[in-house]
């Protein structure tokens, strides 16, 4: 399967069934960030970890990726851990190594990001 195919299925699997779904749960994590487009809030469940106050995560398609098009367009952001809502400011680090990221943050969401992603970022959210 080629990486675009692969890719295609991938977001389409995340953004009709796994992202309505787990957004659901109270404690999932999730990333408000602002449609570039549209203004209005947009929430992605994904997986990270806060350090400080700090949370890290990595992308996994990389700039490719609605929320960090968004990021980049406005980087102010919220960050809901533990079921509360923390502002922040995201920062993307292409310079950083994102497969070593990976190895400090939750295992399962890592293997994840690993399996399926093609063009992974590291992106460092400092929280107010």
């Amino acid at each position: 399967m080629t990486h675009d195919r692969r890719d295609r299925l991938t977001v389409f699997f995340q953004k009709r069934v796994a992202n309505p779904v787990t957004k659901l749960f109270p404690f999932q994590t999730l990333l408000e960030t602002t449609g570039r487009k549209s203004g209005e809030p947009r929430r992605t469940a994904l997986g990270g970890r806060r350090v400080g106050n700090q949370f890290w995560l990595v992308s996994e398609f990389g700039e490719h990726s609605q929320y960090i098009k968004n990021i980049k367009s406005d980087p102010r952001v919220r960050v809901r851990l533990r079921g509360k809502w923390h502002n922040g400011t995201a920062h993307l680090l292409p310079d950083d190594d994102a497969a070593a990221r990976l190895k400090s943050l939750p295992a399962l969401n890592s293997f994840g990001v690993r399996t399926f992603g093609t063009n992974l970022l590291t992106v460092r959210v400092d929280l107010d």
